[in-house]
C-alpha cells in the first residue's frame, strides 16, 4: 500500500524530520494545528494501528514517547497529547501535539501555515534536544 507517508519515509517526498530509526520516523504536520504538531509513523506501511503486531506497537509507543519527552523540552506547554485518528493517511500514525488546553487539539479549526524557515528551526530543537 503505497502513501504520502510510504513516499516520504522513501525520500520521494521531503520531510521536516524530527526522530528515526530503523522501524520508525517522526516528522513536522506541514499542516499542523499547533506549532510543534509531530506526526510519528511506522516505516512499515500498515493502515491501521490496532493492526500493529504486539511488539511493534510496543516499540511504536516507546517511540513516540520518546518523541514527546524531546518535544517536552522544547515547548512551553502542560502536557504533549497524544491522538490516532487515522482516516487522513491510509498508515498508522500518532499526533505528537503541544498542548495546553484541550482545544489546542481540535482537529476541526484552521491549519496553521508555516514558513519553511520557521519548520526547520521547530524540527532542529526538537532534534537538538
Amino acid at each position: 500500500m503505497s502513501s504520502i507517508f510510504t513516499k516520504i519515509i522513501s525520500g520521494e517526498i521531503p520531510s521536516y524530520k524530527v526522530a528515526e530509526n530503523d522501524k520508525f520516523l517522526a516528522f513536522l504536520d506541514i499542516q499542523p494545528i499547533v506549532k510543534g504538531h509531530v506526526l510519528v509513523i511506522p516505516k512499515k506501511p500498515i493502515d491501521y494501528i490496532f493492526d500493529i503486531e504486539d511488539n511493534l506497537l510496543g516499540e511504536f509507543m516507546s517511540f513516540a514517547k520518546s518523541v514527546a519527552k524531546q518535544m517536552d523540552k522544547v515547548f512551553d506547554c502542560k502536557k504533549i497529547g497524544m491522538t490516532v485518528i487515522g482516516l487522513e493517511v491510509p498508515h498508522a500514525h500518532i499526533h505528537l501535539i503541544p498542548i495546553n488546553g484541550i482545544a489546542d487539539m481540535d482537529f476541526g479549526k484552521a491549519k496553521l501555515s508555516l514558513p519553511s524557515e520557521e519548520m526547520e528551526s521547530i524540527a532542529k530543537m526538537i532534534k537538538e534536544a
